[in-house]
């Protein structure tokens, strides 16, 4: 069983073509650290919203015939949006949603994205690209002089960085289209 345990701190970035974005990062030394795979997340909540109320989140990703499960605590954004983060792969996962449901825990919102993960041999920074139904991103992952550094390699700058998650960006991306929000999903 794997287990990570400490602080995140990243942000995004609105891209255009992946391709463009996979090129640019390759000519400035990044290299595919983990392949293309589709992601299937599940945010787990009870039916009051109560973990949403108070920043926090309960996910269940599945990605390359693995199940892994993520506590995020209460983010702090500024510039970049740090927060703990606590992660398990799971061997069972009907196990675990039968744990969640006595708990009192419910599936309520699913999204659905193609990442790419990009590296520097010898930085602890992480890059990756996400296609998803509502747009490309990149996430920059790592220390903000990093994040900061690469952002600008890349020709972006800090007014480009948003710390809004996938979930409040699929909302708004549903109001500004006139669309009843449900699942962030590829139809």
């Amino acid at each position: 069983m794997t287990v990570h345990s400490g602080i995140e701190t990243e942000i995004k970035i609105r891209v255009g073509d992946v391709e463009e974005i996979e090129a640019l990062l390759r000519s400035r030394g990044f290299a595919e650290s983990s392949p293309r795979s589709f992601e299937s997340n599940t945010v787990w909540d009870t039916p009051g919203r109560d973990l949403k109320a108070s920043g926090e989140l309960v996910r269940l990703r599945a990605t390359q015939g693995r199940h892994v499960l993520t506590y995020k605590g209460k983010a702090h954004t500024e510039k970049y949006k740090s927060r703990e983060e606590l992660e398990s792969e799971c061997s069972s996962v009907d196990a675990l949603q039968r744990v969640f449901r006595r708990l009192g825990l419910e599936p309520m919102f699913r999204y659905e994205k193609y990442r790419t993960e990009f590296q520097r041999e010898d930085q602890e920074g992480v890059v990756t690209v996400d296609e998803t139904p509502i747009g490309n991103f990149i996430e920059l992952e790592g220390e903000p002089a990093w994040i900061d550094r690469v952002a600008s390699e890349l020709g972006f700058n800090d007014r480009d960085y948003s710390t809004t998650s996938y979930g409040r960006l699929y909302l708004e991306h549903c109001e500004r289209a006139g669309l009843t929000p449900s699942h962030m999903v590829f139809e």
